[in-house]
């Protein structure tokens, strides 16, 4: 059924690319990706591809050049084997955050990775839970865009008693937050960030003696969920839980989560963890595996991937 789909696994998260291919039932694509003595990366595809729908699945997570020019290097050489058809699997989209001219002369860094993979020959991008849903227009290629939410619902929908209430923690995560709180039929607070707010922001909705979820595309250095924690508990809240997508928790972010009153942060496996994280008894990993395998299934034999997600 798979002879003429092979999926190739970047160094940024090879343990996502075999849950994957345990899902598919396949094995990962064969090929030499190293780097020669001089740092330069090193890419050598060891089976045949031509006329294959091949799939490279990396993650532009730190370290972030490395990991995107090596998805750039992975994708010429598929293009100059003559694969049918080049579909760059990208769990966490870095250079996200960057995504739009917000102040006089600052790049849209976003823009430049999405020409980036077209020029390089990518022919389809398969992403989760973009920074904005407006980087998708950057690209001139077709661009499918999943919710890894979805997995995160499925994970907490079993220990929801159903006076929860879930938290955006600013405006750009209003619509996600909202979406998650229908399909699960709770209650939905904004933080408030206006006037004297700005550094002493509040929460908007009643949270006072209520199990707090907050919902965020990503954690990186934690301040944002560690702030809205906060407010929650100056608030009354009974307990805070959180639920982030894209796991990037850099610099002490994983002592604060540690330290903090958070009673527990779900996060994908669209970053993998590092060996810190993995200790932290806070930290629990839900696996989108089986999201990706059955979207890769779909895209390679023509069938809709909207269907997937229609409740949304």
């Amino acid at each position: 059924m798979w002879s003429r789909l092979t999926l190739f696994a970047g160094n940024s998260n090879t343990a996502l690319t075999q849950k994957v291919c345990s899902q598919l039932q396949i094995g990962t694509g064969k090929a030499l990706i190293g780097r020669f003595s001089d740092g330069e990366i090193r890419v050598e595809i060891a089976e045949n591809v031509r006329g294959k729908d091949t799939y490279v699945l990396q993650s532009t997570c730190p370290p972030v050049n490395e990991n995107l020019m090596e998805l750039l290097v992975i994708i010429d050489a598929l293009k100059r084997a003559s694969a049918r058809r080049i579909n760059a699997i990208i769990p966490y989209y870095g250079y996200g955050r960057q995504d739009q001219k917000d102040k006089p002369r600052v790049p849209i860094a976003a823009k430049v990775v999405a020409d980036l993979l077209t020029v390089a020959g990518a022919d389809r991008v398969i992403t989760i839970d973009l920074h904005s849903d407006q980087i998708q227009g950057f690209f001139h290629i077709p661009v499918e865009h999943l919710f890894g939410t979805t997995a995160l619902l499925e994970a907490i929908r079993g220990d929801l008693e159903g006076d929860e209430i879930i938290v955006a923690p600013d405006a750009g995560g209003t619509e996600r937050s909202r979406i998650f709180a229908a399909r699960l039929k709770l209650d939905l607070a904004l933080m408030d960030y206006r006037g004297e707010t700005d550094t002493h922001p509040e929460i908007v909705g009643r949270v006072k003696g209520r199990k707090v979820i907050i919902l965020d595309d990503l954690i990186d250095s934690g301040q944002t969920v560690l702030r809205t924690a906060n407010a929650a508990f100056e608030a009354g809240a009974g307990s805070v839980e959180v639920c982030v997508v894209h796991p990037v928790l850099s610099g002490a972010s994983v002592e604060g989560i540690a330290e903090s009153a958070i009673a527990r942060l779900l996060v994908t496996d669209t970053i993998p963890l590092s060996e810190k994280a993995k200790a932290c008894e806070k930290i629990h990993e839900v696996s989108i595996a089986p999201m990706l395998a059955e979207v890769i299934k779909r895209v390679h034999f023509e069938e809709s991937i909207s269907s997937i997600f229609k409740e949304y």
